[in-house]
């Protein structure tokens, strides 16, 4: 199962480049991970938070194939626990999934196109984050969740 996450806008901070670097690095021993930063929008100053949310989320869904499962990380998502992550990971690489793609949204969250389209929603926590460092989050969680799955001592509980 090959694993994609979609963010809008890049990574600025390098502090946070090199911690997404690095469980990026540590993943390959578990997963393909394919990360695609969707640019931000420019001249946003003219338009409305809906038209920016409508225009972003028509570049996200060019980016998935009809049959990726598509996971909204999201504040209104369901709350789980790492053991639960990992075990939604594992389910899904034992079903048919060959694709689960994980969509970090721009500032305003997600055009309801996008919630239309999605299989799932999950939030990382009910504290509000920066976009970019909730990719660091994801790719954490990501990384910890396949140490949970494979019985290794990362995660302690």
């Amino acid at each position: 199962m090959k694993i994609t996450l979609i963010t809008v806008g890049k990574t600025e901070s390098a502090y946070l480049k090199e911690g997404i670097e690095q469980y990026v690095k540590r993943l390959k021993h578990y997963t393909k991970l394919l990360m695609i930063e969707i640019d931000e929008l420019k001249n946003t100053k003219s338009l409305t938070t809906e038209q920016q949310k409508t225009k972003e989320a028509e570049l996200i869904l060019k980016k998935i194939a009809p049959t990726d499962h598509l996971i909204l990380l999201d504040e209104n998502g369901s709350a789980i626990t790492s053991t639960q992550f990992a075990a939604y990971i594992d389910k899904k690489a034992l079903s048919s999934v060959s694709n689960l793609v994980f969509v970090i949204g721009g500032p305003y969250g997600f055009d309801n196109s996008v919630y239309a389209r999605a299989n799932d929603k999950i939030s990382l926590s009910a504290m509000t984050f920066s976009h970019q460092m909730v990719r660091l989050f994801f790719v954490e969680q990501l990384y910890r969740a396949y140490t949970i799955i494979k019985g290794e001592p990362y995660h302690h509980q």
